[in-house]
């Protein structure tokens, strides 16, 4: 049988001081994987829902306990912005961690400074120094995203800005070498779980769609 959905069925089928500077700054790595290929990602994409006035507004609650500070905050910022949907920041949130952690990585800072607030942009270039005095090079190369979750939402109602925490355990590549090519850390054959907490903050209703960068954990 050599139909065409057969044919797209087959082929579905087929388809260290400083380094502990570093992790301070991002995050903590740990456990290497075997090599695995990585796994594509699309957004799903479904219909609007509609939120039954008295009940409870799936696109929190999908990511928050129901009532919770954090449920009422996300709430605070709906209403301050109508246009602002938790599941779109989210998958805003998941590109920004992948720009902003490898423009970090390979030293970049230009591109990603308007990302960042202004202390966690220091943070970052202060390392970024530190290492280029040390002689130390960084390749990476990003996997993917293993897993996003929402930790908390906080909304100020006088300044209307929001803060919003995510977790982050992000899988690549990762090599660093001294300055005569010698390996210090890593390895080009497997992958590493990068950990990261980020705090992102805006302000609701402004012109300026960016959420910053605010706080860096682990």
């Amino acid at each position: 049988m050599n139909s065409p959905i057969l044919q797209l069925l087959v082929l579905a089928g087929i388809a260290v001081f400083l380094i502990l500077r570093l992790k301070s700054v991002l995050g903590s790595r740990d456990g290497y994987e075997p090599p695995r290929q990585a796994e594509g990602q699309s957004a799903r994409k479904g219909p609007n829902l509609e939120v039954i006035e008295g009940g409870p507004d799936r696109d929190i609650t999908d990511h928050v306990p129901e009532a919770s500070e954090s449920a009422k905050a996300l709430q605070a910022m709906k209403d301050a912005e109508p246009s602002f949907g938790v599941s779109d920041f989210l998958q805003g949130a998941r590109g920004a961690y992948e720009m902003i952690l490898m423009g970090f990585e390979k030293g970049d800072m230009e591109s990603i400074q308007p990302f960042l607030a202004k202390d966690v942009y220091e943070s970052f270039a202060e390392v970024v120094e530190a290492r280029e005095k040390e002689g130390l090079t960084i390749k990476a190369e990003f996997i993917g995203v293993r897993e996003l979750s929402l930790q908390s939402a906080r909304f100020d109602p006088e300044t209307q800005e929001g803060e919003i925490t995510v977790k982050f355990v992000g899988e690549l590549t990762y090599v660093v070498r001294d300055r005569e090519g010698e390996l210090v850390e890593g390895s080009e054959s497997q992958i590493k779980r990068q950990k990261d907490v980020w705090t992102f903050a805006r302000t609701l209703g402004s012109d300026d769609p960016n959420w910053l960068l605010a706080a860096t954990d682990e």
